[in-house]
């Protein structure tokens, strides 16, 4: 429970644990749109408008006047029952519907410093005179209102205009009290009782006047609305009744027609034990909802992560597969063939030289280096003819992987939802604009790494300045022939053309370098390349996990919040 109210301070490890409670819900954002999402944000909303308007500053001065809010329904009489109560005409009945205007806060001119500053309803500007402003808060002080009790009359809860309605909700949450106040004619409406319903779930304060009686209904009339208060959670609320009476002059309805209420609420202010009494019912129910809501809002924070990494997976799911299509594709020998295999052919003719490496390598090596020298433009159209390859499949896999992510996203409303949301270019079912021009330096960086490494191996090897100087590109050509055919089995004669293609291009190499330093500089081109399309795919990807990021869920704001709740929760416990 709230530690005692009765004269005894409230604690500051509750104040504090409260204040985190706050904290934590400001800084869970709840962006996609998830069954109960809504539902969750207008709880966040409204927890933090019930600490910031009631159970905060409540708590930082218990002493502070009982505030009863009078709400109710459109024409149930609200402002009429309110001048009544405090004999004065403090605030203007509404002819035509909806009356917009500030709330009225009417107290005792004694307990004004109450009010002046900003302990209640901080968001409220302060006002002492009549305003159509709904934003504002017009103080009134008055002789007739007892000391220790302020009364406020709130918009209609039913207002066709939604700022009324949601100035209403907050007002009612700031109560220490509910004056809740319907007619004989809409006693039964369904808006009135969800605000009941919301009363006595979390444990409020609450009065029910039954207005505008017509002669002879108030035992029926009162009798059925009792039933209905008993079976609906509010048991123990007081019920008053008032009969439909004329207004005098000044508008307001004879002393006899209120003086029940006005009784029991004198009899409040006049109690500092009922008073407390009936401040701790509210708080304590206040401080208990801001428990149970702050665990709903945490789990809707927990659906929201686990959507957001259902697609964040969806993503490198996608693009994972394209990076293995393209690892496969560049393996089994699929590159071998068209342009490739036309200017590879070209370039080592139709089997002169694969016949002239089967002699003895100490006899060749001399007229291989020859040969390449004379033949440089085929080994730039080989080199030419792989980055065209190359580029084509990259492009290929990686629309693959957008449609597929594409796909997957609009599979889901909150996919859908995140997709609508992205501006027109960026156009995230097809590949970036950027990607063709990132393939071709991807390719390009690939081919000078392969480059690299037959310069590197030749130095290692000692081989010629001549050689290195006549032979390296057209080695390396051969070392990439060789990386396309690693799965299509380059080591027999029945692997086809493409294959063959790769014999020579490995007995190449192995003439030059032996068969282990192949292996090793073949599975080191594969390395790379695989690095390389990985870097190009994953900065696809981003495109799709920039839009996740931008949502601003914070992975640990939801479980800080039940945390926080949860320490408060003992601490209501404790005695």
């Amino acid at each position: 429970m709230v530690p005692d109210l009765g004269g005894v301070s409230v604690t500051d490890v509750l104040v504090d644990a409260l204040e985190e409670v706050r904290g934590r819900l400001a800084s869970v954002s709840l962006p996609l749109v998830l069954p109960g999402a809504d539902r969750a944000r207008a709880a966040r909303t409204e927890l933090l408008g019930q600490l910031d308007d009631y159970v905060l500053p409540r708590l930082h001065r218990i002493d502070a006047p009982l505030l009863a809010v009078v709400g109710g329904s459109t024409g149930a009489g609200k402002s009429t029952l309110v001048n009544s109560l405090v004999r004065r005409r403090v605030s203007e009945p509404g002819v035509l519907r909806p009356t917009t205007r500030s709330p009225v806060l009417a107290f005792n001119p004694a307990d004004a410093g109450w009010f002046d500053d900003a302990r209640i309803l901080p968001g409220l500007a302060r006002t002492s005179t009549a305003s159509r402003d709904p934003g504002s808060l017009q103080l009134v002080a008055v002789d007739s209102v007892p000391v220790g009790l302020a009364v406020l009359d709130a918009p209609d809860i039913d207002s066709v205009e939604a700022r009324n309605r949601t100035l209403a909700s907050q007002l009612l949450a700031a109560a220490d009290l509910w004056l809740f106040v319907t007619s004989a004619a809409r006693y039964a409406d369904q808006v009135p009782w969800d605000f009941l319903h919301a009363a006595a779930e979390r444990s409020a304060a609450v009065a029910v006047v039954l207005d505008r009686i017509p002669l002879g209904a108030r035992e029926e009339v009162a009798g059925h609305l009792r039933q209905m208060l008993d079976e609906r959670g509010l048991p123990g609320s007081p019920l008053f009744t008032v009969a439909e009476r004329p207004v005098d002059q000044d508008g307001l309805l004879p002393g006899s027609a209120v003086a029940e209420i006005r009784g029991w609420l004198d009899g409040l202010a006049a109690d500092a034990q009922a008073r407390a009494a009936v401040v701790r019912q509210t708080l304590e129910g206040a401080v208990g909802s801001v428990v149970v809501r702050s665990g709903e809002v945490a789990e809707a924070h927990a659906a929201q992560l686990e959507t957001v990494a259902r697609l964040r997976a969806d993503v490198h799911r996608a693009y994972e597969e394209a990076r293995r299509d393209v690892a496969e594709a560049s393996a089994d020998g699929t590159l071998l063939r068209g342009e490739v295999l036309a200017r590879w052919q070209e370039f080592v003719g139709t089997g002169e030289l694969l016949r002239a490496l089967e002699s003895r390598v100490g006899r060749v090596r001399d007229r291989v280096s020859g040969w390449f020298r004379g033949r440089p433009p085929q080994v730039e159209r080989v080199a030419v003819a792989v980055e065209s390859g190359l580029e084509s499949l990259l492009l290929e896999h990686a629309e693959a992987a957008a449609e597929r992510t594409w796909r997957s996203w609009s599979s889901v409303e909150a996919g859908a939802r995140l997709l609508d949301s992205t501006p027109p270019e960026v156009a995230l079912s097809r590949a970036s604009r950027e990607l063709r021009g990132a393939a071709e330096r991807s390719v390009r960086d690939w081919q000078k790494d392969v480059l690299e490494m037959v310069r590197t191996e030749g130095a290692e090897k000692r081989t010629t300045a001549r050689f290195l100087a006549f032979g390296v590109n057209g080695l390396s050509v051969a070392l990439m022939i060789v990386v396309f055919a690693h799965t299509a089995g380059v080591t027999g004669a029945e692997a086809g053309i493409a294959g063959g293609s790769a014999v020579l291009g490995q007995k190449l190499l192995e003439a030059v370098f032996g068969d282990q330093a192949v292996r090793r500089l073949a599975e080191r081109a594969r390395q790379e390349l695989d690095v390389r399309v990985g870097e190009l795919y994953a900065a696809e990807a981003d495109r799709y996990l920039v839009v996740l990021a931008g949502l601003g869920l914070e992975e640990a704001a939801g479980e800080r919040l039940r945390s926080a709740a949860a320490t408060v929760a003992r601490l209501q416990g404790e005695p």
